[in-house]
C-alpha cells in the first residue's frame, strides 16, 4: 500500500509571506517539516504540493535541490492540487500535513495513520482535528483513501472548501465515515503553527531550546510546561477561520 505525504506549501501568505522558506533554527521551515516527517514510519513518500504561480518557482528550485519530489498546481484550488498530486504519486492512502507546521509529529503521523488502516474499510477519513481537537494546533494530520478524495474532487462545487482540500469529507458524515483521533489530555488551546511573526518567533525558541528535530510533541510538552511564558509570545494570534 502506498501511503503518501502530501505537504502542502506556498509563498503567499497574507500575514507572514514567504513563510515557508523562511529560516527555523538553520533551516528553511519548509526544510523542518520534511525532515520531521521522514521519520513516520508508516510513509512510502512525501510530496511537495505548490503551486504555478511564478513566485513559488523558490520552492520548486528548493525541492529540486533536495531532491524532494514536487508537483506544482493551481494555487487557489488546492482540492486539485492534492488529487493531481496524488495521482501523480500513485497514491493509496493520502496524508495531508502542511508547511506551516514545522512541529508535526512523526509518531503522531503514524498513529493517525494506523488508526485509520485499523478501521478499514469501514473508515473513510482519520484526523487529530476531527471530530474534536485536542492536540494543539499544528501537528494536524489527516488521513484518507485515494477515492476518498477523488469523490470530494469531483463533487465539492465550493471553492472556499476546495481552498481547503478536506471540509467537503468532514462537513458531510452522510456521505464519509469518519474517525477522531484524540489525546487523554485536551491541549488545544496551545498554537504551535505558523502563521504571524509571533508564532514564528515561538516555534524559534522551541527549536532553539533543541538544537535538532530528533524530538517528540512530549517533549515539546514537558518543556513547556517548565517554560510556560513562552507559549504567551503568540497567545493572542487568532486563527484564521476556514
Amino acid at each position: 500500500m502506498n501511503v503518501v505525504a502530501i505537504l502542502q506549501a506556498r509563498m503567499g501568505s497574507s500575514r507572514l509571506p514567504g513563510k515557508v522558506l523562511m529560516d527555523l533554527a538553520g533551516e528553511p521551515m519548509l526544510g523542518r517539516c520534511m525532515r520531521r516527517l521522514r521519520d513516520a514510519q508508516r510513509l512510502s513518500t512525501i510530496w511537495v504540493a505548490t503551486s504555478v504561480n511564478p513566485r513559488d518557482q523558490a520552492i520548486a528550485r528548493l525541492c529540486e535541490a533536495r531532491g524532494w519530489h514536487c508537483f506544482r498546481g493551481s494555487e487557489n484550488d488546492v482540492l486539485d492540487r492534492y488529487y493531481q498530486t496524488a495521482c501523480q504519486a500513485k497514491a493509496d492512502v493520502v496524508v495531508r500535513t502542511t508547511s506551516d507546521c514545522p512541529l508535526i509529529d512523526p509518531g503522531l503521523v503514524d498513529r493517525v495513520i494506523q488508526e485509520f488502516l485499523d478501521r478499514q474499510p469501514g473508515v473513510d477519513y482519520a484526523s487529530n482535528t476531527h471530530l474534536q481537537r485536542t492536540f494543539p494546533r499544528g501537528l494536524d494530520t489527516e488521513v484518507f483513501r485515494i477515492d476518498t478524495l477523488e469523490r470530494a474532487w469531483r463533487e465539492d462545487q465550493n471553492p472556499a472548501s476546495r481552498e481547503h482540500v478536506t471540509p467537503y469529507i468532514y462537513r458531510n458524515p452522510q456521505l464519509f465515515r469518519v474517525h477522531g483521533v484524540a489525546n487523554d489530555v485536551d491541549f488545544s488551546d496551545m498554537r504551535w503553527t505558523v502563521d504571524t511573526p509571533e508564532d514564528l518567533a515561538f516555534v524559534r525558541r522551541v527549536f532553539g531550546h533543541f538544537g535538532n528535530d530528533q524530538f517528540s510533541w512530549q517533549d515539546a510538552l514537558k518543556v513547556l510546561q517548565k517554560c510556560p511564558e513562552w507559549l504567551s509570545i503568540n497567545r493572542n494570534v487568532q486563527q484564521k477561520a476556514i
